[in-house]
């Protein structure tokens, strides 16, 4: 196996385990969240309401409130990609890839854009 090859099979495997913790982390913090919610038997929150920022989730998370807890591990799986598609923009100016680089910034760029519109509501 040559060297570049190597390389991208190093740089593929520790991708790989950045998602595999990402769902892990992310797996057990809504396990906490659901077992938390299961015992209590409410979400910490009455009636509708719910944490709407990051600041109430922390609050939340240090309350220990179940829903704040299953907020934040769905917010883990939705960074998880994330990460994943930083930890590939490193990888390809590594390699000195500058086309990925680009493209992988603009996808990077797209993903950022969705989430804010998601968070505004737009």
């Amino acid at each position: 196996m040559t060297k570049e090859k190597e390389k991208l099979l190093e740089i593929e495997l520790k991708i790989g385990k950045i998602l595999r913790a990402g769902v892990f982390i992310s797996s057990a913090v809504i396990i906490i969240g659901l077992a938390m919610f299961v015992f209590t038997g409410h979400s910490g929150y009455s009636g509708t309401t719910y944490p709407r920022g990051l600041s109430e989730i922390v609050r939340g998370l240090l309350e220990f409130k179940p829903f704040a807890w299953l907020m934040t591990g769905l917010f883990l799986l939705i960074l998880t990609p994330v990460l994943r598609v930083l930890a590939s923009i490193f990888a390809f100016a590594k390699e000195g890839d500058r086309m990925y680089v680009i493209i992988t910034m603009m996808v990077l760029a797209v993903l950022v854009l969705a989430i804010f519109l998601g968070h505004t509501g737009a």
